[in-house]
């Protein structure tokens, strides 16, 4: 089950804002004696236009845009992935 974490906004080299929504798959692993524990899983990213975004490491992401050849490199700032 995947569930919407946060947004973080990006930026390209010409300064097009992205948007780019983080999800985090979470697995229910309730016992009789932990109820309601879930544990989180891996995280995927997309555009709020729902285009596929890779992490590439840091603050540094790449976002497949449908009918472009090669992925749109943008940054981020945010102090999680700084």
């Amino acid at each position: 089950m995947h569930q919407y974490e946060r947004t973080i906004m990006a930026f390209d080299e010409a300064g097009n804002e992205y948007f780019i929504d983080i999800f985090s798959s979470v697995k229910n692993i309730s016992t009789l004696h932990h109820e309601g524990a879930v544990k989180n899983g891996l995280s995927t990213f997309k555009t709020r236009e729902g285009h596929a975004v890779n992490h590439l490491g840091g603050g540094d992401f790449s976002v497949w845009v449908q009918g472009e050849e090669d992925a749109v490199r943008v940054k981020t700032t945010d102090s999680e992935f700084a």
